[in-house]
């Protein structure tokens, strides 16, 4: 048999298991192979065996570690290997100018740094490159998102500032806060972020704030277990939705402003149609197994993946706005859920909870922000498979993620809710879609990536 180890590695490795031998209670058997290998005391004295002793076990757990990482090394090379292979030169060019497909990457265009605390939430502004942040400072702090300039800060809050909104009706802009200290405030960008309306109503703290499209409605939800519905030019509550048995955590308007979506600590998500006089629960969807932290309903884009999840031959009309909808758990989970309320599937991967996600204007995709400090992408066409993982988006836990809306000359639609996405359900380029997302964290940081 052919030797494998040199003259001098093996007299290295017979001193080896000779030393490691005799230090683990076994002298004979030490000394029977000394003798065998005629290791003489010139060779191999008490100091020898010493610098010896430990040198087999070093080596031995080496191996496991390297043998460990090698396989990890081997299975992540085939999967890339294996996406590779399934993209070709020609999608990669188109995938890098189409913005339907594109998807964030490190580093950000930019790190916005002027907040004392974690930044809780932040918003963009539908028409303008302009970004706004609240943070447990209390503050709400305006930026240039294209220039990462930092343009004015908002002091009104006296306490924590948990959501931010841009929206409002056709013909003006306007910015929605709300806070711990149990207050809404309404301001107008277009005259310097003046304070037109303080809202209050709600007996806790105060979780989100969004505007409902196609009117003058702006929706809450509270830790009273309520959300609630005001009429912006009034600055009246017009409806109270009661059903949760916890603390509302998050809601989300359909882009036709006919349903609301909420969910919080009571693990469920509730579907209500406020098109009614009476706005109802038209279904509730379980599943979680902690408190779900966030929502979103699927644009119509995304349609034509989901529909193969639900076992559909075709996908629904882009006219219903409420087919499909999303759910982020400190259970670790995303699931996947139609307007019926089965659980079309579940999203593992994230290793704390999730805080955050945002399905892509394009509709291929649905991205995640998590306490694990990583910023996921996952392919709705490939059954949720995590296509794309941003490990480095922050230095702690992220807190929120938003995508920009889409630019259009109409009035807005609510923060988050694209106007492309009433268009149907081709996934063909869209020029309206603004490759810009941001993040904030309690890092103290907001994070524009953009195209």
């Amino acid at each position: 048999m052919s030797r494998i180890l040199t003259a001098r590695q093996a007299e290295e490795l017979h001193k080896s298991i000779i030393a490691y031998l005799a230090a683990n209670g076994l002298p004979s058997t030490a000394a029977a192979l000394r003798a065998e290998l005629n290791l003489g005391e010139e060779t191999f004295d008490a100091e020898t065996a010493k610098k010896y002793e430990t040198l087999l076990e070093k080596k031995w757990t080496s191996v496991v570690r390297l043998q460990k990482k090698i396989m990890e090394l081997e299975t992540r090379s085939a999967t890339l290997q294996s996406e590779l292979e399934n993209v070709s030169p020609a999608f990669l060019s188109k995938r890098n100018q189409d913005p339907a497909s594109w998807l964030p990457r490190s580093p950000p265009r930019h790190s916005l740094e002027s907040h004392r605390d974690t930044v809780n939430c932040v918003a963009f502004h539908p028409v303008f490159s302009s970004i706004a942040s609240g943070s447990d400072d209390c503050t709400i702090k305006i930026w240039d998102w294209e220039f990462g300039e930092l343009e004015r800060t908002i002091k009104a809050h006296t306490q924590a500032v948990r959501d931010v909104d841009f929206g409002g009706p056709k013909g003006g802009v306007l910015m929605a806060s709300c806070s711990t200290d149990l207050t809404i405030k309404l301001w107008d960008p277009a005259d310097g972020y003046k304070n037109i309306r303080t809202l209050q109503g709600h007996d806790h703290s105060i979780s989100t704030v969004r505007f409902v499209p196609s009117g003058n409605l702006l929706v809450s939800a509270s830790g009273d277990q309520t959300l609630r519905l005001w009429d912006t030019a009034t600055g009246y509550c017009v409806k109270t939705l009661s059903g949760h048995a916890g603390w509302v955590r998050d809601v989300y308007p359909s882009i036709d402003g006919r349903f609301l979506l909420s969910t919080g600590n009571d693990r469920t998500i509730r579907l209500w149609d406020i098109s009614l006089s009476n706005p109802e629960n038209i279904a509730t969807l379980a599943g979680h197994e902690n408190v779900i932290k966030c929502c979103a309903l699927a644009p119509p884009t995304s349609y034509q993946y989901l529909a193969a999840w639900a076992g559909m031959k075709t996908p629904p009309p882009a006219t219903s706005t409420a087919e499909f909808m999303a759910s982020g758990s400190r259970d670790k989970t995303i699931k996947i859920w139609d307007a019926r309320g089965t659980c079309l599937g579940t999203l593992v991967g994230h290793d704390n909870w999730v805080s955050a996600i945002a399905f892509h204007p394009g509709g291929k995709y649905l991205l995640s922000v998590a306490d694990d400090k990583t910023l996921r992408c996952w392919d709705l066409s490939q059954e949720g498979k995590c296509v794309k993982v941003l490990g480095d988006a922050h230095e702690q836990f992220i807190t929120c993620l938003r995508w920009a809306t889409a630019a259009s000359g109409d009035a807005p639609a609510s923060n988050g809710a694209a106007a492309d996405g009433q268009r149907g359900q081709s996934n063909a380029p869209n020029p309206q879609i603004r490759c810009v997302i941001a993040t904030g964290s309690m890092d103290t940081t907001v994070r524009v990536f953009a195209n």
